[in-house]
């Protein structure tokens, strides 16, 4: 009888240890499942620096398409062309904790602190379209702007035969994108003796702000052949003064090709535009992004082919 109850208590024992090592979680032994538990949604702020203008408007349309087919949680801010703005959004996003910031600097300069705050905060940073003058970034993505100012200012020579008087519409004093595509227009035109650049004057990317400084170039100078504006919507408000002023024989040519102006390309009211593919950009940001948080560096410039549209 004794015999009996000792293997009936060793019995259950045995049982017990069965059944605890039966409910015991896979997962607590299983060190890849756990991390994949904890590494959650990918969280990426970008900070666009105006959707008041087509092309940042496309290129956000380009993050968002992108962020959803990776599953990235993807949040958009707008600066409206503020710098002071810009710094408050980012700032933000920093105290959210986003996993990696995108950023379109207002200013190239000005950025330079608040992507240092950034990198202070272990967050990296990605410039898409416009680059900054500081701070620590992991990939800059954007089309040849000084390419694109050559091709601009081939175009404008061959027109005109290498003779005639122009003028230069310049984007945001301070932006890379000015800077650049100033700098590749010169790196032509400054080497036809031909070609007079008679007036040169910031109209900040901006139509309405392009109308306004070719009206007052136009009552200086009634005999110019060329405008060449750093970006469309420039471009686009040039021509309009220009048709004001009865001149429309004067070739302008943009930077961006929006819809508006190759439309205005196709009426023949604009000469030409550069082609950015702004979408591209968009997307590449956001793949940038989601690269860097699954531990991938990206190269340290990324660039998006630009074309001549003149018909």
């Amino acid at each position: 009888m004794a015999k009996s109850l000792k293997m009936l208590f060793t019995l259950l024992v045995l049982s017990v240890l069965v059944v605890a090592c039966s409910t015991e979680s896979p997962a607590s032994d299983n060190g890849e499942e756990s991390e994949g538990e904890d590494s959650g949604e990918t969280t990426v702020g970008l900070s666009v620096s105006t959707q008041g203008n087509p092309f940042f408007v496309t290129l956000v349309d380009g993050a968002k398409a992108k962020a959803e087919e990776l599953g990235v949680e993807l949040t958009v801010v707008d600066a409206q062309n503020d710098a002071a703005t810009q710094s408050n959004d980012i700032e933000d996003l920093i105290q959210q904790g986003v996993d990696v910031l995108v950023v379109n600097p207002v200013d190239s300069s000005a950025i330079s602190s608040t992507i240092e705050s950034a990198n202070d905060a272990d967050i990296p940073v990605i410039t898409v379209d416009r680059s900054a003058e500081g701070g620590e970034v992991v990939t800059h993505i954007a089309s040849n702007n000084v390419s694109g100012g050559e091709m601009a200012g081939d175009y404008i020579v061959e027109q005109l035969g290498g003779e005639g008087k122009v003028v230069e519409l310049e984007g945001i004093p301070g932006s890379s994108a000015a800077n650049e595509r100033g700098e590749g227009f010169h790196n032509v035109v400054d080497e036809e003796d031909g070609i007079e650049v008679v007036a040169q004057q910031p109209a900040d990317f901006d139509r309405s702000e392009g109308l306004s400084v070719m009206e007052n170039i136009i009552q200086g100078n009634p005999d110019i052949q060329a405008v060449f504006a750093h970006n469309d919507e420039m471009a686009l408000g040039a021509v309009q003064a220009l048709e004001s002023a009865g001149m429309e024989d004067v070739m302008v040519v943009g930077f961006d090709a929006t819809d508006d102006a190759v439309a205005a390309v196709e009426e023949g009211t604009m000469a030409a535009t550069i082609a950015q593919q702004p979408t591209i950009i968009g997307e590449e940001g956001i793949q940038a992004a989601y690269d860097v948080t699954q531990g991938e560096e990206p190269k340290e410039s990324i660039s998006v082919e630009l074309e001549l549209v003149n018909e």
